[in-house]
Protein backbone atom coordinates (compact mmCIF):
# COMPACT_ATOMS: atom_id res chain seq x y z
CA UNK A 1 0.00 0.00 0.00
CA UNK A 2 1.39 3.51 -0.93
CA UNK A 3 1.98 6.22 1.93
CA UNK A 4 0.58 9.84 1.36
CA UNK A 5 4.32 10.66 1.68
CA UNK A 6 5.75 8.39 -1.61
CA UNK A 7 1.99 9.44 -3.62
CA UNK A 8 3.09 13.08 -2.99
CA UNK A 9 6.68 12.81 -4.25
CA UNK A 10 5.44 10.85 -6.98
CA UNK A 11 3.53 13.36 -8.20
CA UNK A 12 5.69 15.94 -8.09
CA UNK A 13 8.16 14.02 -9.81
CA UNK A 14 5.76 13.10 -12.46
CA UNK A 15 5.06 16.96 -12.92
CA UNK A 16 8.57 18.16 -12.80
CA UNK A 17 9.20 15.60 -15.37
CA UNK A 18 6.70 16.80 -17.92
CA UNK A 19 6.17 20.57 -16.82
CA UNK A 20 7.26 21.47 -20.00
CA UNK A 21 5.85 19.78 -23.21
CA UNK A 22 7.87 20.63 -26.21
CA UNK A 23 4.99 20.37 -28.67
CA UNK A 24 5.99 21.71 -32.29
CA UNK A 25 9.17 23.41 -34.06
CA UNK A 26 11.48 25.52 -31.67
CA UNK A 27 8.64 25.42 -28.64
CA UNK A 28 6.34 28.23 -28.10
CA UNK A 29 5.06 30.12 -31.08
CA UNK A 30 8.56 29.01 -32.61
CA UNK A 31 10.82 31.22 -30.34
CA UNK A 32 13.23 28.77 -29.45
CA UNK A 33 13.51 29.76 -25.84
CA UNK A 34 13.23 26.92 -23.12
CA UNK A 35 12.15 28.08 -19.71
CA UNK A 36 13.63 24.72 -17.99
CA UNK A 37 16.69 25.13 -16.02
CA UNK A 38 17.79 21.56 -15.36
CA UNK A 39 19.17 20.67 -18.61
CA UNK A 40 23.11 20.05 -18.04
CA UNK A 41 25.14 22.59 -20.78
CA UNK A 42 28.03 20.03 -21.05
CA UNK A 43 27.48 16.82 -22.63
CA UNK A 44 29.89 14.09 -25.04
CA UNK A 45 29.72 10.85 -26.06
CA UNK A 46 30.45 9.48 -22.65
CA UNK A 47 28.96 12.26 -20.45
CA UNK A 48 25.44 12.79 -19.75
CA UNK A 49 24.08 11.06 -22.87
CA UNK A 50 20.95 9.18 -21.43
CA UNK A 51 20.34 7.15 -24.40
CA UNK A 52 20.79 7.01 -27.89
CA UNK A 53 18.56 5.59 -30.64
CA UNK A 54 19.50 4.25 -34.40
CA UNK A 55 16.64 5.66 -36.48
CA UNK A 56 15.27 4.08 -39.42
CA UNK A 57 16.57 6.32 -41.82
CA UNK A 58 17.81 10.24 -42.04
CA UNK A 59 15.96 13.18 -41.45
CA UNK A 60 16.35 16.86 -40.65
CA UNK A 61 13.18 17.93 -38.65
CA UNK A 62 12.91 18.73 -34.97
CA UNK A 63 12.00 16.32 -32.20
CA UNK A 64 8.98 17.26 -30.49
CA UNK A 65 8.07 16.03 -27.25
CA UNK A 66 4.44 15.44 -25.26
CA UNK A 67 4.89 13.47 -21.78
CA UNK A 68 6.67 10.51 -21.80
CA UNK A 69 7.24 9.96 -25.56
CA UNK A 70 9.37 11.73 -28.37
CA UNK A 71 8.10 11.89 -31.89
CA UNK A 72 9.99 12.60 -34.60
CA UNK A 73 10.09 12.21 -38.46
CA UNK A 74 12.48 10.68 -41.17
CA UNK A 75 12.19 8.48 -44.55
CA UNK A 76 13.44 5.71 -45.86
CA UNK A 77 13.50 3.55 -49.63
CA UNK A 78 14.89 6.30 -51.81
CA UNK A 79 18.14 8.61 -52.08
CA UNK A 80 22.03 8.04 -51.33
CA UNK A 81 22.80 4.83 -50.16
CA UNK A 82 18.95 4.19 -49.40
CA UNK A 83 17.98 2.98 -52.88
CA UNK A 84 17.56 4.38 -56.84
CA UNK A 85 13.59 3.58 -57.11
CA UNK A 86 11.72 6.52 -56.04
CA UNK A 87 8.82 4.53 -56.04
CA UNK A 88 9.81 3.27 -52.79
CA UNK A 89 10.43 6.36 -51.23
CA UNK A 90 8.26 6.57 -47.74
CA UNK A 91 8.07 9.01 -44.53
CA UNK A 92 8.06 7.86 -41.09
CA UNK A 93 6.34 9.10 -38.24
CA UNK A 94 8.45 8.17 -35.28
CA UNK A 95 7.36 7.70 -31.45
CA UNK A 96 10.01 7.35 -28.72
CA UNK A 97 9.80 6.42 -25.07
CA UNK A 98 11.64 9.63 -23.52
CA UNK A 99 12.86 7.16 -20.75
CA UNK A 100 14.25 4.38 -22.68
CA UNK A 101 14.51 5.58 -26.06
CA UNK A 102 13.01 2.54 -27.05
CA UNK A 103 11.04 3.08 -30.75
CA UNK A 104 7.06 2.51 -29.64
CA UNK A 105 5.19 2.65 -33.20
CA UNK A 106 6.09 3.82 -36.52
CA UNK A 107 3.85 5.83 -38.79
CA UNK A 108 4.62 5.10 -42.65
CA UNK A 109 3.52 7.01 -45.82
CA UNK A 110 4.08 6.43 -49.29
CA UNK A 111 4.76 8.15 -52.24
CA UNK A 112 3.59 9.32 -55.60
CA UNK A 113 6.98 8.83 -58.05
CA UNK A 114 5.01 10.84 -60.60
CA UNK A 115 5.38 14.16 -58.44
CA UNK A 116 8.11 14.00 -55.83
CA UNK A 117 11.74 16.05 -56.40
CA UNK A 118 14.55 13.72 -57.79
CA UNK A 119 17.04 13.15 -55.04
CA UNK A 120 19.67 15.63 -56.86
CA UNK A 121 20.91 18.75 -56.72
CA UNK A 122 20.13 20.18 -53.23
CA UNK A 123 17.72 17.96 -52.13
CA UNK A 124 20.36 15.39 -50.59
CA UNK A 125 20.97 18.74 -48.25
CA UNK A 126 17.80 17.77 -46.29
CA UNK A 127 16.66 15.16 -47.77
CA UNK A 128 12.38 13.71 -47.36
CA UNK A 129 11.45 14.51 -43.63
CA UNK A 130 12.36 18.26 -42.75
CA UNK A 131 8.95 18.77 -41.77
CA UNK A 132 8.64 18.97 -37.97
CA UNK A 133 5.26 17.67 -36.65
CA UNK A 134 3.49 19.37 -34.18
CA UNK A 135 0.98 17.87 -31.74
CA UNK A 136 -2.12 19.12 -29.09
CA UNK A 137 -1.38 15.60 -26.60
CA UNK A 138 -4.35 14.43 -28.70
CA UNK A 139 -3.37 13.73 -31.75
CA UNK A 140 0.20 14.20 -33.93
CA UNK A 141 -0.48 16.09 -37.13
CA UNK A 142 2.62 15.89 -39.62
CA UNK A 143 3.53 17.22 -42.90
CA UNK A 144 4.88 15.22 -45.14
CA UNK A 145 5.25 17.17 -48.45
CA UNK A 146 3.89 15.39 -51.57
CA UNK A 147 2.87 12.95 -49.11
CA UNK A 148 0.17 15.12 -47.60
CA UNK A 149 -1.03 15.70 -44.26
CA UNK A 150 -2.25 13.52 -41.60
CA UNK A 151 -3.42 13.31 -38.31
CA UNK A 152 -1.98 10.18 -36.51
CA UNK A 153 -3.60 9.04 -32.77
CA UNK A 154 -1.39 9.30 -30.03
CA UNK A 155 -0.94 5.47 -30.85
CA UNK A 156 -0.01 5.53 -34.37
CA UNK A 157 -3.23 5.38 -35.91
CA UNK A 158 -3.97 6.77 -38.93
CA UNK A 159 -7.15 9.73 -38.59
CA UNK A 160 -6.98 11.63 -41.32
CA UNK A 161 -5.22 12.56 -44.56
CA UNK A 162 -5.08 15.25 -46.60
CA UNK A 163 -3.20 15.88 -50.11
CA UNK A 164 -2.11 19.66 -50.59
CA UNK A 165 -0.59 19.26 -53.94
CA UNK A 166 2.21 17.82 -56.36
CA UNK A 167 4.28 21.01 -57.64
CA UNK A 168 7.69 21.59 -57.94
CA UNK A 169 9.45 24.73 -56.96
CA UNK A 170 11.48 26.16 -59.73
CA UNK A 171 15.15 24.86 -57.78
CA UNK A 172 12.94 21.54 -56.84
CA UNK A 173 14.37 21.64 -53.34
CA UNK A 174 11.19 19.60 -51.94
CA UNK A 175 9.74 21.00 -48.68
CA UNK A 176 10.68 21.86 -45.00
CA UNK A 177 7.72 24.31 -44.11
CA UNK A 178 6.69 22.92 -40.82
CA UNK A 179 2.70 22.83 -39.81
CA UNK A 180 1.02 24.56 -36.75
CA UNK A 181 -1.82 24.45 -34.53
CA UNK A 182 -3.80 27.58 -33.61
CA UNK A 183 -7.76 27.15 -32.00
CA UNK A 184 -8.32 23.79 -33.13
CA UNK A 185 -7.04 24.16 -37.03
CA UNK A 186 -4.21 23.02 -38.28
CA UNK A 187 -2.27 25.69 -40.63
CA UNK A 188 -0.10 24.30 -43.04
CA UNK A 189 1.78 26.23 -45.58
CA UNK A 190 2.42 24.13 -48.51
CA UNK A 191 4.41 26.71 -50.76
CA UNK A 192 6.15 24.08 -52.69
CA UNK A 193 3.57 22.15 -52.85
CA UNK A 194 0.33 24.09 -54.16
CA UNK A 195 1.67 27.95 -53.72
CA UNK A 196 -1.08 27.92 -50.81
CA UNK A 197 -1.51 28.72 -47.06
CA UNK A 198 -4.22 25.94 -45.58
CA UNK A 199 -6.23 25.90 -42.77
CA UNK A 200 -7.63 21.99 -41.71
CA UNK A 201 -10.07 21.23 -39.07
CA UNK A 202 -7.22 19.35 -36.48
CA UNK A 203 -10.26 16.74 -35.16
CA UNK A 204 -11.71 16.24 -38.57
CA UNK A 205 -9.67 17.11 -41.23
CA UNK A 206 -11.80 19.13 -43.12
CA UNK A 207 -10.24 22.60 -45.15
CA UNK A 208 -11.52 25.15 -43.46
CA UNK A 209 -9.88 27.43 -45.75
CA UNK A 210 -7.26 28.15 -48.29
CA UNK A 211 -5.16 31.15 -49.19
CA UNK A 212 -3.13 31.11 -52.21
CA UNK A 213 -0.26 33.18 -53.42
CA UNK A 214 2.77 32.34 -55.44
CA UNK A 215 4.93 35.02 -53.13
CA UNK A 216 4.81 31.39 -51.08
CA UNK A 217 7.16 29.59 -53.76
CA UNK A 218 10.55 28.79 -52.74
CA UNK A 219 9.41 30.09 -48.56
CA UNK A 220 10.09 27.16 -46.35
CA UNK A 221 9.92 28.84 -42.45
CA UNK A 222 7.03 28.10 -40.61
CA UNK A 223 4.46 30.84 -40.11
CA UNK A 224 4.13 32.35 -36.49
CA UNK A 225 1.22 33.71 -34.31
CA UNK A 226 0.82 37.53 -33.19
CA UNK A 227 -2.07 38.49 -30.80
CA UNK A 228 -2.77 41.65 -31.45
CA UNK A 229 -5.48 42.37 -28.58
CA UNK A 230 -7.85 39.81 -26.58
CA UNK A 231 -10.39 40.10 -30.00
CA UNK A 232 -7.45 39.93 -32.44
CA UNK A 233 -4.60 37.16 -33.86
CA UNK A 234 -2.83 37.41 -36.58
CA UNK A 235 -1.24 34.86 -38.87
CA UNK A 236 2.29 35.51 -39.76
CA UNK A 237 3.44 34.26 -43.30
CA UNK A 238 6.33 35.21 -45.18
CA UNK A 239 6.93 34.96 -49.12
CA UNK A 240 9.18 36.04 -51.38
CA UNK A 241 9.39 39.64 -51.17
CA UNK A 242 6.39 40.44 -49.01
CA UNK A 243 5.44 39.51 -44.87
CA UNK A 244 1.17 38.74 -44.82
CA UNK A 245 -0.90 39.41 -41.30
CA UNK A 246 -3.58 36.88 -42.05
CA UNK A 247 -7.17 36.36 -40.22
CA UNK A 248 -6.35 32.72 -39.02
CA UNK A 249 -10.79 32.26 -39.10
CA UNK A 250 -10.66 32.98 -42.93
CA UNK A 251 -7.57 33.30 -44.78
CA UNK A 252 -8.32 36.75 -45.60
CA UNK A 253 -5.41 39.23 -45.78
CA UNK A 254 -5.48 41.72 -42.84
CA UNK A 255 -2.13 43.24 -43.67
CA UNK A 256 0.85 42.77 -45.87
CA UNK A 257 4.83 44.90 -46.07
CA UNK A 258 6.80 44.57 -48.96
CA UNK A 259 10.05 43.57 -47.92
CA UNK A 260 13.78 43.29 -49.01
CA UNK A 261 14.31 39.38 -48.88
CA UNK A 262 13.85 38.19 -52.52
CA UNK A 263 14.59 34.86 -53.67
CA UNK A 264 14.40 32.17 -51.61
CA UNK A 265 13.26 32.13 -47.86
CA UNK A 266 14.28 29.26 -45.59
CA UNK A 267 13.79 31.15 -42.26
CA UNK A 268 10.95 31.42 -39.82
CA UNK A 269 9.55 34.70 -38.47
CA UNK A 270 10.48 35.38 -34.69
CA UNK A 271 8.27 37.58 -32.69
CA UNK A 272 8.59 39.33 -29.62
CA UNK A 273 5.73 41.83 -28.54
CA UNK A 274 4.82 43.86 -31.44
CA UNK A 275 8.68 43.78 -32.99
CA UNK A 276 9.16 40.86 -35.95
CA UNK A 277 12.37 39.62 -37.29
CA UNK A 278 12.78 37.84 -40.58
CA UNK A 279 15.94 36.60 -41.92
CA UNK A 280 16.33 34.71 -46.00
CA UNK A 281 16.68 35.81 -48.90
CA UNK A 282 19.26 34.84 -52.02
CA UNK A 283 21.50 36.03 -53.51
CA UNK A 284 21.20 38.98 -51.57
CA UNK A 285 20.56 37.49 -47.87
CA UNK A 286 19.56 39.96 -45.08
CA UNK A 287 17.39 40.96 -42.01
CA UNK A 288 14.35 42.95 -41.30
CA UNK A 289 12.49 44.10 -38.71
CA UNK A 290 8.86 45.09 -39.13
CA UNK A 291 6.50 46.24 -36.46
CA UNK A 292 3.48 44.63 -36.32
CA UNK A 293 -0.50 44.60 -35.91
CA UNK A 294 -1.52 46.94 -38.84
CA UNK A 295 -3.80 47.07 -41.58
CA UNK A 296 -3.88 47.05 -44.94
CA UNK A 297 -0.88 48.18 -47.00
CA UNK A 298 1.55 48.36 -44.21
CA UNK A 299 5.05 48.38 -46.09
CA UNK A 300 6.22 51.94 -44.76
CA UNK A 301 4.35 51.82 -41.29
CA UNK A 302 5.75 48.55 -40.69
CA UNK A 303 9.43 49.05 -41.65
CA UNK A 304 11.88 49.39 -38.98
CA UNK A 305 15.25 48.23 -40.60
CA UNK A 306 16.54 46.13 -42.96
CA UNK A 307 20.17 45.28 -42.63
CA UNK A 308 22.64 43.02 -44.55
CA UNK A 309 24.98 42.32 -41.54
CA UNK A 310 21.69 41.29 -39.05
CA UNK A 311 21.26 38.61 -41.29
CA UNK A 312 21.22 34.28 -42.15
CA UNK A 313 19.87 32.26 -45.00
CA UNK A 314 19.43 29.14 -43.23
CA UNK A 315 18.74 29.47 -39.32
CA UNK A 316 16.29 31.93 -37.31
CA UNK A 317 16.86 34.04 -34.41
CA UNK A 318 15.58 34.18 -31.26
CA UNK A 319 14.77 37.37 -28.56
CA UNK A 320 16.01 37.41 -24.89
CA UNK A 321 16.63 40.20 -22.43
CA UNK A 322 16.00 43.41 -25.36
CA UNK A 323 18.65 41.49 -27.77
CA UNK A 324 18.75 39.61 -30.58
CA UNK A 325 20.73 36.58 -31.11
CA UNK A 326 21.74 34.25 -34.09
CA UNK A 327 24.10 32.52 -35.99
CA UNK A 328 25.29 33.70 -39.22
CA UNK A 329 25.80 30.69 -41.81
CA UNK A 330 29.67 30.99 -42.03
CA UNK A 331 29.70 30.08 -38.39
CA UNK A 332 30.03 33.52 -36.81
CA UNK A 333 27.71 34.18 -33.87
CA UNK A 334 26.06 37.81 -33.38
CA UNK A 335 23.62 39.84 -31.26
CA UNK A 336 22.05 42.61 -32.02
CA UNK A 337 19.89 45.33 -31.17
CA UNK A 338 16.49 44.29 -32.67
CA UNK A 339 14.73 47.53 -32.74
CA UNK A 340 17.47 49.19 -34.34
CA UNK A 341 19.04 46.45 -36.43
CA UNK A 342 22.30 46.83 -35.38
CA UNK A 343 25.30 44.33 -34.57
CA UNK A 344 26.67 44.26 -30.97
CA UNK A 345 28.97 41.99 -31.43
CA UNK A 346 29.84 39.18 -34.26
CA UNK A 347 32.08 36.45 -33.71
CA UNK A 348 33.58 33.51 -35.58
CA UNK A 349 33.26 30.16 -33.74
CA UNK A 350 36.47 27.58 -33.82
CA UNK A 351 34.44 25.09 -35.91
CA UNK A 352 36.01 23.22 -38.69
CA UNK A 353 34.42 24.58 -41.68
CA UNK A 354 33.07 21.00 -43.20
CA UNK A 355 29.42 20.37 -43.45
CA UNK A 356 29.93 17.44 -45.36
CA UNK A 357 27.45 18.66 -48.43
CA UNK A 358 27.07 21.91 -50.29
CA UNK A 359 24.92 23.66 -47.97
CA UNK A 360 25.83 25.94 -45.06
CA UNK A 361 28.00 24.36 -41.99
CA UNK A 362 24.87 25.46 -39.66
CA UNK A 363 20.66 23.77 -40.54
CA UNK A 364 19.45 23.89 -37.14
CA UNK A 365 18.35 27.27 -35.21
CA UNK A 366 19.51 28.29 -32.17
CA UNK A 367 17.86 27.84 -28.68
CA UNK A 368 17.57 29.03 -25.32
CA UNK A 369 18.46 26.91 -22.64
CA UNK A 370 18.69 28.32 -18.99
CA UNK A 371 20.79 31.46 -19.95
CA UNK A 372 22.97 30.04 -22.50
CA UNK A 373 22.64 29.93 -26.67
CA UNK A 374 22.83 26.24 -27.85
CA UNK A 375 23.59 26.15 -31.50
CA UNK A 376 23.72 22.89 -33.23
CA UNK A 377 26.85 22.80 -36.40
CA UNK A 378 25.56 19.89 -38.51
CA UNK A 379 29.35 18.57 -37.95
CA UNK A 380 31.62 20.47 -35.59
CA UNK A 381 29.26 20.19 -32.36
CA UNK A 382 26.97 22.27 -30.35
CA UNK A 383 28.19 25.41 -29.05
CA UNK A 384 27.45 26.79 -26.06
CA UNK A 385 27.22 30.71 -25.90
CA UNK A 386 26.36 32.61 -22.45
CA UNK A 387 22.98 34.77 -23.68
CA UNK A 388 24.78 38.44 -22.65
CA UNK A 389 25.81 41.19 -25.22
CA UNK A 390 29.40 40.39 -24.58
CA UNK A 391 30.35 37.19 -26.70
CA UNK A 392 31.75 34.04 -24.39
CA UNK A 393 31.52 30.91 -26.02
CA UNK A 394 31.48 28.59 -22.48
CA UNK A 395 31.98 25.09 -24.60
CA UNK A 396 31.94 22.59 -27.04
CA UNK A 397 29.86 19.74 -27.15
CA UNK A 398 30.56 16.61 -29.69
CA UNK A 399 29.05 13.43 -29.84
CA UNK A 400 31.85 10.97 -31.08
CA UNK A 401 30.89 7.99 -33.86
CA UNK A 402 28.09 9.74 -35.43
CA UNK A 403 28.61 10.38 -39.46
CA UNK A 404 25.51 12.08 -39.60
CA UNK A 405 24.86 15.47 -39.86
CA UNK A 406 22.95 17.45 -37.06
CA UNK A 407 20.48 19.34 -38.91
CA UNK A 408 17.66 19.32 -36.44
CA UNK A 409 16.68 22.23 -34.30
CA UNK A 410 16.76 20.53 -30.31
CA UNK A 411 13.82 19.98 -28.07
CA UNK A 412 13.90 20.29 -24.68
CA UNK A 413 11.51 18.76 -22.04
CA UNK A 414 11.56 18.16 -18.21
CA UNK A 415 15.46 18.74 -17.60
CA UNK A 416 16.24 17.00 -20.99
CA UNK A 417 17.23 18.15 -24.51
CA UNK A 418 16.84 15.47 -27.21
CA UNK A 419 19.28 16.14 -29.77
CA UNK A 420 18.79 14.10 -33.57
CA UNK A 421 21.33 13.56 -36.28
CA UNK A 422 20.26 11.86 -39.92
CA UNK A 423 21.27 8.81 -38.27
CA UNK A 424 20.47 8.58 -34.69
CA UNK A 425 18.48 10.46 -31.71
CA UNK A 426 19.95 11.33 -28.31
CA UNK A 427 18.66 12.22 -24.68
CA UNK A 428 20.79 14.45 -23.06
CA UNK A 429 20.25 15.05 -19.24
CA UNK A 430 22.02 14.10 -15.91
Amino acid sequence: MRTLTSLIVTLAFSTTAFSENWARYRGENGSGISKDSAVPLTWSSGENIKWKTELPGPGSSSPIVWEDRVYLTCFTGYGGDLGANIEDLKRHLIAIDRNSGEIVWKYSVGSDPLTEDPYEGFLPEHGYASNTPVTDGERIYCFFGKGGVAAVSMDGKELWKKNVGGLHSQKRWGSASSPILLDGKLIVKAGDESRALYAFDAKSGEEVWKAEGSVLEQTYGTPAVHKVSDDRTDLIVAGTGEVWGVNPDTGKLRWFSEIGLTGNISSSPVINGNTMVLFGGFPRTMGVGLKLGLKGDATESSRLWENVDVKAYMTAPLFHDGKLYFIRDEGIACCADPEKGELIYEERLPFDGASRGKGKPFYASPILVNGHIVAVSRTSGTFVIEAKPEFNLVRTNVIDGDDGRFQGTPAVSGGNLFLRSETAVYCVGE
